[in-house]
């Protein structure tokens, strides 16, 4: 239930994918962010005599000045077989995009093409971050090795599904959450918006706001038990959620010990980022000890940034130059 003073919505389960789909794009502004372009063209991609199929739909993901990014979109809903459907179907589309990928050019361009304002952005994009234009920023999304992402948005997602989903591939797959609850008259929608936890930590922070792609560090919290025996003591950090599309970026962790410390107190180089048992997490080997900082990075009493209650991102750089938490975030 979602109370208000005023009214109490039930949760109103979509019947049909096309629901569900209608609902996206009611609240696809807030859904997505400002960065991002959703489309739905429902076109076929594949090569000829390979593995063919049709996404639900695109995000353009504009948010990096540096490395745009393109996902296709799976819309589903959670009473599908998650194994025979979902999972098959997201296989299916990462070799459909490899072996088709002037395809998937022309059907993103064809529908860019027709929504001017979506047209525009992408154009205006390019001009201004160095893409020359629509095709080259396209191309630079689609063209070479390890482009494709996945998107998935569902209405339910139980942890046995993300377990397949994320730790089971590859590729990068995102994983939204869109529910739908109504009070008989009114509809409200229930979701965490696209990566919207990566975007909070991209903030100014006094040096400058982070692009996404200059994201290389997580900082996870950690007790003293646990820093001693795993962190120090096993030279590895695990049982945590990251967004699957950001692994590959992730060069270094730094842990934050908890009150009565609260600070940030040693940074170790990451070897790899493996999925942790069958929980949808991860496990974070480190490629040699980790270091103590000189100068720890403390919490600010009453300062802007809270202490840090899950895995946070940063950069190395922001971290090298900074003496509170206030700098880091």
């Amino acid at each position: 239930m979602l109370w208000t003073s005023n009214k109490k919505y039930q949760p109103l389960p979509f019947s049909k994918e096309k629901d569900l789909e209608k609902a996206i794009r009611i609240v696809e502004a807030d859904l997505f962010g400002t960065d991002r372009i959703y489309l739905d063209p429902k076109k076929k991609i594949g090569a000829a005599g390979k593995t063919n199929n049709i996404p639900d739909g695109y995000l353009i993901d504009l948010s990096s000045t540096r490395k745009p990014i393109l996902y296709v979109v799976e819309n589903e809903l959670s009473q599908h077989n998650y194994l025979k459907h979902i999972a098959v179907q997201i296989l299916e589309f990462s070799l459909s995009f490899e072996s088709s990928p002037h395809t998937v050019k022309a059907i993103v361009k064809d529908a860019l093409s027709k929504d001017k304002d979506k047209w525009d952005k992408c154009e205006s994009f390019a001009q201004k971050n160095g893409f020359d234009n629509v095709d080259f920023l396209l191309e630079s999304m689609i063209f070479g090795k390890d482009k494709f992402r996945a998107l998935v948005i569902i209405d339910e997602c139980v942890e046995e599904l993300e377990t397949v989903l994320v730790s089971r591939f590859k590729f990068p797959v995102e994983i939204l959450t869109l529910e739908q609850y109504a009070d008989g008259k009114d509809t409200a929608y229930r979701f965490n918006p696209f990566l919207a936890d990566v975007s909070a930590d991209l903030s100014d922070a006094g040096q400058g706001r982070l692009d996404l792609s200059e994201i290389d560090t997580i900082v996870v919290p950690a007790r003293e038990e646990g820093f001693q025996e795993v962190f120090l003591g096993e030279n590895k950090w695990y049982s945590i959620r990251i967004h699957s599309s950001m692994i590959s970026q992730i060069k270094y962790l730094a842990v934050y010990q908890v009150a009565p410390i609260s600070a940030i107190t040693h940074i170790a180089p990451v070897e790899r980022i493996e999925p942790w048992k069958d929980s949808g997490k991860y496990a974070v080997i480190f490629s040699d000890s980790a270091t103590k900082l000189e100068t720890p990075i403390s919490l600010v009493s009453k300062g802007r940034v809270k202490a840090p209650q899950s895995l946070r991102y940063t950069s190395k750089a922001r971290l090298d130059g900074a003496v509170t938490l206030d700098q880091v975030f």
